[in-house]
């Protein structure tokens, strides 16, 4: 997707423009500062790179106007020149006679070219729909190895082609060649022709059988495990016990009002799950029932850091200097970012200041109601989190509600995205997934399997999946997914991602892009 076209005068005068996006750096006039005021070349197309920026343009000598395209570097973008061809001769077939005039005439006044808009939109979503087709053309269902020719050069083939010339009354051709190898044939092999002629029946040749060593993967149980194309790809799971592969224990409840909850907010509203409130104090890494019982036990543990404190005398900031540091390195072992860590110790340092303790009892207390303020504090969303709610908001406004997934690589965006849609599914919400990352191989593929699988376990079916192939411009198939969602009556457009680091700048300016473009909803990192 362009982040900038702009048409001009080679005199520096604006006509029109359309952005997109906020271009940094000012690529356009490093354009004209270092190609068109240095270059004499003005007789077509060329290409510029500008930072993270690739710019494109060609002239209309007769008017001297110039057409400018610009997008990010790390896109490939074909049609780009068949779009400024196209643009050219549309701009100079509506406006010529007012070009002509400013050309003319010495007056600053600048026509209004502001009515191009839509013109221009028109012409690029053309060219995008047949370099869309042109690509489909290209990658068309290759030959299958059978009608090659060097599948006649293979033992199969050749056998084949021995059969066919047998049935069209050709192999006298072949004789003296099959005589004279008949003379090395053994002497079982002729005994089998004979038995053959006997029984009519034509013999048959054993080999030895093909050891199958362990973890080996042979051609019937490749065939079997083959779920690619026609035969998995699109199968229908409907036949398959949807009991026998998912624990019904494991789905959630609906309330009261009917809206379904996932099972573990279930188990938190009705009080029957085990409190998770304090696995950060526990001084075990995933060991037993024991060992975190004594974790959290009076005499060790987490709470051992405080007996210091038992000594009846009144909590200064000295004396919870030390605890406090020992429980931020505890926090910081547990994984917890640093301004979490100090804001934590500091929440509960405040609450244990000037309070005169008797005994361990009473500082793990304060300890635990300290810690269940901050973390309260912190957890606590600056925005809405009624997702039902807001998608009704958003159905009045007569458009989808629009969520994006993103994240660092391999931490589970899609397959999150997929648990959130099985619960918008089971609250009767028509679900898009917009399949967004076109950089990782399979994504597309891994998305189309979730939606199978949605199908299967709800019977809500509205999940349907929107794709563009790899190698796109994720924020021009987000749109185009939300564009298609609005036409067709979808309630939310979920939006799966490219994983990428913050420091690959590149990425994160097309991630940038694609926030901007789309505004969605939500973004869950």
């Amino acid at each position: 997707m362009l982040d900038q076209f702009v048409i001009a005068t080679k005199g520096g005068i604006l006509l029109w423009s359309n952005d997109y996006v906020s271009v940094g750096g000012h690529p356009v006039d490093s354009l004209v500062q270092d190609v068109l005021i240095q270059s004499t070349r003005t007789d077509s197309s060329s290409k510029y790179m500008s930072g993270a920026y690739t710019l494109q343009w060609t002239f209309a000598n007769e008017l001297n106007v110039i057409f400018i395209a610009v997008y990010q570097k790390i896109l490939q973008l074909p049609y780009i020149e068949d779009l400024l061809k196209h643009v050219k001769r549309h701009f100079i077939a509506r406006f010529e006679s007012e070009i002509k005039q400013l050309m003319d005439s010495d007056c600053l006044d600048i026509p209004n070219f502001g009515d191009f808009d839509d013109e221009f939109e028109q012409v690029m979503r053309a060219v995008e729909d047949r370099e869309q087709r042109e690509r489909q053309s290209r990658h068309s269902q290759p030959r299958k190895f059978e009608d090659t020719k060097k599948f006649q050069t293979t033992a199969k083939g050749a056998k084949l082609e021995l059969e066919e010339l047998a049935q069209a009354g050709e192999m006298e051709l072949l004789a003296p060649s099959r005589r004279a190898g008949s003379k090395m044939r053994s002497f079982g092999e002729r005994r089998n022709g004979e038995e053959a002629k006997k029984t009519g029946k034509k013999a048959e040749k054993k080999g030895k059988e093909k050891r199958v060593w362990d973890g080996q993967v042979t051609k019937e149980s490749m065939h079997a495990l083959d779920y690619s194309g026609a035969k998995g790809g699109n199968e229908d799971m409907g036949s398959h016990l949807v009991s026998a592969l998912v624990d019904e224990n494991s789905r959630g409840a609906r309330t009261a009002d009917g809206i379904y909850e996932v099972a573990d907010v279930a188990e938190r509203s009705t009080g029957s799950g085990d409190s998770d409130s304090f696995v950060l104090l526990s001084d075990n890494d995933g060991g037993s029932d024991s060992e975190a019982k004594d974790s959290k036990g009076s005499g060790g543990g987490f709470f051992g850091m405080f007996k210091s404190l038992t000594s009846g005398r009144v909590l200064t900031a000295d004396i919870l200097a030390e605890p406090m540091a020992r429980m931020r390195e505890h926090l910081a072992n547990k994984n917890v970012a640093s301004d979490i860590a100090n804001e934590i110790c500091k929440t509960v340092a405040k609450g244990m200041l000037g309070v005169r303790v008797g005994g361990l009892q009473n500082i793990r207390q304060l300890v635990e109601q300290s810690m269940e303020t901050a973390l309260t504090r912190i957890l606590t969303p600056v925005s809405s989190t009624d997702i039902i709610r807001d998608i009704e908001h958003a159905q009045q406004k007569g458009r989808p509600y629009t969520m994006a997934f993103v994240g660092v690589n391999g931490v589970g965006k899609s397959t999150n995205l997929s648990k959130v849609c099985y619960w918008l599914l089971q609250n009767n919400k028509r679900v898009l997934i917009a399949a967004c990352d076109t950089f990782r191989s399979g994504a597309v593929e891994q998305l189309r399997v979730h939606v199978r699988n949605l199908r299967a376990l709800s019977d809500n079916q509205n999940v349907e999946i929107f794709e563009r192939g790899y190698g796109k411009d994720s924020a021009t198939i987000a749109k185009d997914a939300i564009t298609f969602g609005a036409s067709n009556g979808f309630d939310v457009v979920l939006i799966d991602t490219a994983g990428r680091m913050q420091d690959n700048e590149p990425l994160m300016r097309a991630l940038a892009k694609l926030v901007s473009v789309n505004s969605p909803d939500k973004i869950l990192f």
